[in-house]
């Protein structure tokens, strides 16, 4: 049987994101896949070395809008143990807070693309409605809606009232039940089911295989999160990773649908255990000066950070791996087999970031 390239992407109706893939088909089948990266390549990491280390914390938020908090907050911690400076609690949890509104913002974001997949555009909507809610927190408590710049060297920029505190606990409430009203949609609706059960699966063994990380890894049944090493105040909330055993598109569906119930259930730990006290401590010293790894879980998976400063004002090196680059191979790993009708939901449900992925 003779086969067909048919090249997918980097601009396609059903793929929000610029990813290039030349899918080698027979018929209807997927016999193998070939990636194609750097169509946004932008040179950020180039660009750190150019920039003060206290100006690259904007450098990094903007490798992804979407992750941005989390971002800022891998480089914070790398600099912060470089120097030796040791943030307040409040910092930790605040830092904390705002990283699960991006994770809520996110995971509500990818829904509401995967309900658009299916042509079900009142429940994009309704999604997309709960979205706006948490941009609006966040453009309320930081002034922006999406890069919010909320963290800093030594701590946060801003802090947060008890009054903010009431009205985020009433919101992420609000969500909640929404969630709840649309989440049989997601999980019961028979179209749904037949798009997404038995397609597009990652074993255990090859999730492990191929280092596949975040919703990825936890949906092949992998209980990975980074979040429960207990960097920030992580240490101080109860939480267990999200997790299912099939490792197929709707395992990724529920993962993300129940780790933004997660999400809520953080913030709100968080809002009942923060302490008083400063929310950022002055910043003195020398620049900084060594090598570091920071590692933080995003939405999509883990982010690596690796910093080398010589005690200039300029970093050496940064250098820093996204989670949708390490959950490429298990994508390429998943399309064979398939037909070219699962491609653009299964390409979906890898949450990709190219913008993060080319940096």
């Amino acid at each position: 049987m003779s086969s067909t390239v048919i090249p997918f992407g980097p601009q396609h109706p059903v793929l929000p994101e610029p990813l290039h893939i030349k899918l080698v088909m027979e018929d209807e089948n997927i016999v193998d896949a070939i990636p194609a990266i750097g169509y946004v390549h932008r040179g950020l990491e180039k660009l750190t070395e150019t920039k003060e280390f206290t100006q690259n914390v904007f450098v990094v938020e903007r490798v992804c809008g979407i992750c941005s908090v989390m971002h800022a907050m891998a480089y914070c911690q790398g600099i912060e143990e470089l120097m030796n400076i040791e943030i307040s609690d409040r910092a930790k949890f605040l830092r904390v807070i705002w990283a699960e509104l991006h994770r809520m913002h996110s995971h509500l974001l990818w829904l509401g693309l995967l309900a658009d997949a299916f042509g079900f555009e009142s429940l994009f909507m309704q999604v997309w409605r709960d979205r706006e809610k948490v941009m609006d927190i966040m453009e309320e408590t930081a002034g922006a809606r999406v890069v919010i710049s909320a963290n800093t060297i030594g701590g946060t920029r801003r802090d947060l009232s008890k009054e903010q505190m009431v009205k985020i606990n009433v919101t992420i409430d609000e969500i909640k039940k929404d969630l709840q009203q649309v989440e049989a949609v997601f999980l019961n609706n028979y179209t749904v089911k037949h798009r997404l059960v038995g397609r597009g699966i990652l074993s255990k063994a090859d999730a492990i295989e191929l280092c596949a990380v975040g919703p990825m890894a936890r949906a092949a049944g992998i209980p990975m999160d980074l979040r429960t090493t207990g960097y920030s105040a992580y240490g101080q909330l109860d939480f267990e990773p999200v997790t299912h055993p099939d490792g197929d598109n709707y395992a990724r569906t529920y993962v993300r649908l129940y780790e933004v119930y997660q999400s809520i259930d953080l913030i709100k730990q968080a809002i009942a255990k923060i302490p008083e006290g400063e929310h950022v401590v002055p910043v003195k010293g020398n620049p900084p000066k060594g090598e570091v790894i920071s590692r933080v879980e995003q939405p999509r998976g883990e982010v690596l950070y690796y910093l080398r400063a010589n005690g200039t004002k300029n970093l050496e090196r940064l250098r820093l791996r996204t989670p949708t680059f390490a959950n490429i191979p298990s994508l390429i790993k998943m399309l064979p087999g398939s037909q070219l009708s699962d491609v653009p939901l299964l390409i979906l449900t890898i949450d990709p970031c190219i913008s993060c992925t080319e940096r």
